[in-house]
């Protein structure tokens, strides 16, 4: 319902593009042309994308994201301007959505490029059957089965390096909303603690199961559900998934939240909190592609509170919530609501 990701082929062409990257870094190519030394192992190739320094957080770049692309593309028609704006989407380290088609590959490809950069890879799982209760972006696996051999696969794929994991946004709040029908929500809960329990397993990855945002309703009606769902098992949760509410009131939520689940850590979505939350149209449509809106805290895992894992850019910043105030499919890419992204934040 809160718009995440379509475009299954968006995510296999970048864990291509990742797999050859990490081939580039192994083979010493740089933009630097010095492949050397650790500065030089950083650097990549395309729009002049490099890796943060460590000391500004642990999480990969993809340097062939949608935005590096469109960054390179505009510098080579020198539309400088729209450069600058789209430069800070692109130098920032965004969440790769893992589609159903091949996640193995995909989940290799992604944390293999970022292990060769010294970094952690951020991952999203948005499988679960009956996702999005059929809206903007519905879908998932087709059946329970289904969806066990989905994240076996990216659990093989990910292996021992270094890994992030955001589990099934809305998965739980549509549970406790209604949104979800009754006769899916027991398997729905097994699925999501399997999902724990095999991702949470790996040596190195971190799991943080998906829980609403400060605007749906109150902590007291979720905290259970999240119990069923795993939470003990996992090393914390997720809030504001591809939402606009401000870090101020997300972490007010999630304070309360974590006070309910054993004082569990979580991380805050900021990709687009910039300005907060849309006030205006129909309130069942105002998280879908609003005007107005901006880019947040760039990711750390510096925050304002010791309960506050990291801020991260789950939702990529540019990529549609789905078919609303003329925006393309969810998941796909829109340069100009990119750019006004970007704008906003100035």
């Amino acid at each position: 319902m809160y718009g995440s990701r379509g475009a299954a082929t968006l995510s296999t062409r970048r864990a291509s593009a990742a797999v050859l990257g990490a081939a580039l870094l192994l083979a010493g190519c740089s933009s630097s042309g010095d492949g050397g030394d650790a500065e030089g192992k950083d650097k990549k190739a395309g729009a002049g994308i490099t890796q943060r320094p460590e000391e500004a957080g642990p999480f990969w770049v993809n340097p062939d994201g949608n935005a590096a692309q469109q960054l390179a593309a505009l510098e080579q028609s020198d539309e400088k301007d729209q450069a600058e704006q789209i430069r800070k989407i692109a130098e920032q380290p965004t969440a790769e959505w893992i589609s159903p088609e091949n996640p193995e590959e995909q989940a290799r490809g992604f944390t293999e490029a970022a292990d060769e950069a010294g970094r952690t890879a951020l991952l999203v799982l948005y499988n679960i059957p009956h996702r999005d209760c059929g809206q903007y972006s519905g879908g998932g696996a087709a059946d329970g089965d289904a969806y066990r051999d989905f994240v076996d696969g990216v659990a093989r794929g990910i292996g021992d390096r270094s890994a992030t994991v955001i589990l099934e946004p809305d998965a739980v709040l549509h549970l406790v909303d209604g949104c979800t029908p009754e006769e899916f929500h027991e398997e729905r809960y097994d699925l999501l603690k399997g999902a724990v329990a095999r991702l949470g397993a790996l040596k190195n990855t971190k799991v943080y199961l998906d829980a609403g945002n400060a605007g749906w309703g109150h902590p007291d009606q979720i905290f259970e559900p999240l119990k069923w769902a795993g939470i003990d098992q996992a090393d914390g949760f997720s809030v504001n998934v591809s939402n606009f509410y401000t870090t101020e009131d997300s972490l007010a939520y999630g304070k309360q939240l974590a006070a309910k689940v054993g004082g569990k850590h979580f991380v805050i979505d900021t990709s687009r909190n910039g300005n907060g939350p849309y006030t205006e149209g129909a309130p069942d449509e105002r998280w879908c592609n609003p005007p107005g809106r901006a880019l947040g805290e760039t990711p750390t895992t510096k925050t304002a509170d010791p309960l506050v894992d990291a801020y991260l850019w789950v939702k990529r910043p540019g990529e549609s919530d789905g078919e609303c105030k003329g925006g393309p499919k969810a998941g796909e890419w829109w340069p100009e609501y990119a750019v006004k992204l970007a704008e906003g934040t100035d």
